[in-house]
């Protein structure tokens, strides 16, 4: 059975494992990880203060993802992540779909994100767009701000 849920306070440590492992997944170095490790790390206070769903497969899980709302009627999305094992299933589609659809079902305006350089197809994918660029503590890497307008 697979559902995507809400998540609760007691989902910090898997959620976080996801977010350290799926980041890994994409061959950034221990160095790096353990840098990132802070903005990384989901704590049970993020997760009462924000928007957080997450994808259960037999009861296990294996995604999620996570939003707030910022001015201007619009919503950031702060982190999707697939566990690296189920990378290439569709799951994040399914995130992204049911993420888009709440969204839309909330009469929100636009949808705003700070992209992984590796997920930007991803989100192009469904319709998000490159606004502007972030530099990054790594020497020549950029993260792609996007957007989606719901209009």
């Amino acid at each position: 059975m697979t559902e995507i849920i809400k998540a609760n306070s007691d989902d910090a440590k898997i959620l976080t494992e996801i977010t350290k492992r799926s980041k890994a997944y994409w061959g950034y170095s221990e160095e790096q990880m353990n840098e990132w490790s802070d903005l990384l790390t989901i704590t049970s206070e993020y997760i009462q203060s924000n928007e957080v769903y997450k994808l259960v497969i037999n009861k296990s899980t294996a995604a999620y993802y996570s939003y707030f709302e910022i001015e201007n009627n619009s919503v950031r999305l702060d982190n999707l992540f697939v566990s690296p094992e189920n990378i290439g299933k569709g799951y994040g589609k399914l995130l992204m779909n049911d993420f888009i659809l709440k969204i839309k079902q909330s009469q929100r305006s636009r949808i705003i994100l700070d992209a992984d350089p590796n997920a930007q197809k991803f989100y192009e994918s469904f319709g998000f767009t490159k606004i502007g660029q972030i530099e990054t503590s790594i020497i020549d890497r950029f993260l792609p701000i996007m957007e989606l307008k719901l209009d």
